[in-house]
């Protein structure tokens, strides 16, 4: 299990590393104070992000073993820079209507005036990613072809929704309204453009991927490195962004604790590493075979922290909230699937596994 971590523990090295010298130099000798900050900051984003890694897993098991390593070097250099450093910045620069030079300024010499810039932006910032992750939930569960269910009298009629076209859309759309007819009426027009925008990007995502893996020669004829290449790369930037989606609320989160922008980044930098090494420990173990309702338990926490999210634009959320049901989630999808397995495992012993089975799924 250690061999999965190896590159977690030099990225945290470095980071802490990088936190002491930057705390000495710029905090007049806070080194210790910023390796502590960025210490608590990477344990904050490891235990809101165990549905991220479940969520990631699944994907990663249909990529191949180069482009799972793409994911693990080059997916952390965008998952960190890209989506908690300039992602914010780019939000910030289109609703201050400033440059994204003069908000990156701002946020290296000018903390304070950074964190109220993202603060007055965290609605339509959330609301993106919260309807991204809405569509994300939906999809997984409205699916006929589904025949095995963790809370089967939920997830059994929602199974059969799908047969209604456009129906997850529809819920979506719905839900964005509720959220945008109370936040405050400067914010309404960015609300519903984020929002809009997070359900378009998600199916313009979900769509290009159904598209190559439906069409094997179109894949073939169009992708130098063959389907698996242009599947891995489409794979690849899906999962940036579900990253993406799961880290606003944790860049938000974590001005509560330091307003130093580099502080944060070298923070939730290590746990975005340790999620990874988790994430492909999944894989490689083939965990989520193993723990037959752990998928299940792991959307359930994507639906949650997506209706948080938008819960948020009008009201604070702590995030000891978000990270507890969403580990709460996980945890009891765990524990069923521990229990399935020692029933399968009873039930075959005593020569009766075929009919239970056939019943449990």
């Amino acid at each position: 299990m250690l061999e999965y971590f190896i590159g977690s523990y030099i990225v945290t090295a470095v980071g802490l590393i990088g936190a002491y010298l930057w705390g000495e130099h710029v905090h007049s000798g806070s080194g210790l104070a910023c390796v502590f900050i960025a210490l608590v900051l990477g344990v904050l984003e490891i235990s809101l992000s165990f549905d991220n890694a479940v969520v990631n897993a699944m994907k990663l098991e249909k990529m191949s073993h180069k482009w799972r390593m793409r994911f693990l070097t080059w997916g952390i250099v965008i998952a960190v820079f890209g989506m908690r450093f300039l992602f914010p910045i780019l939000v910030v620069s289109i609703f201050a209507k400033l440059s994204m030079l003069e908000v990156a300024n701002i946020a290296l010499t000018n903390a304070d005036k950074y964190a109220y810039y993202l603060h007055q932006t965290h609605a339509p910032i959330v609301t993106f990613g919260g309807m991204f992750l809405v569509m994300l939930f939906l999809n997984y569960f409205f699916d006929h072809q589904k025949d095995v269910h963790w809370i089967k009298w939920i997830e059994a009629p929602l199974s059969h929704l799908d047969h209604i076209k456009g129906i997850e859309i529809v819920i979506s759309l719905f839900m964005l309204l509720a959220t945008q007819n109370f936040v405050p009426t400067e914010q309404k027009l960015h609300v519903m453009i984020s929002g809009i925008s997070g359900i378009i990007t998600y199916l313009l995502i979900e769509g290009f991927t159904h598209y190559l893996e439906k069409h094997e020669e179109m894949r073939l004829a169009k992708c130098a490195t063959g389907a698996v290449g242009c599947t891995g790369l489409i794979s690849f930037l899906y999962l940036e962004l579900i990253d993406a989606s799961f880290s606003l609320d944790g860049v938000l989160g974590a001005f509560a604790l330091s307003k130093d922008i580099i502080i944060i980044s070298i923070g939730l930098a290590i746990g975005a590493m340790f999620v990874r090494s988790l994430t492909i420990m999944l894989v490689e173990k083939k965990t989520l075979k193993q723990f037959l309702y752990l998928e299940h338990g792991a959307h359930w926490a994507i639906g949650a922290l997506a209706c948080l999210m938008l819960v948020s634009t009008v009201k604070e959320i702590p995030e000891i909230v978000t990270g507890g049901i969403g580990l709460g989630f996980i945890l009891a999808a765990l524990v069923s699937s521990i229990m399935h397995n020692k029933k399968m495992d009873r039930l075959l012993a005593e020569g009766k596994l075929d009919g239970q089975a056939d019943e449990n799924a």
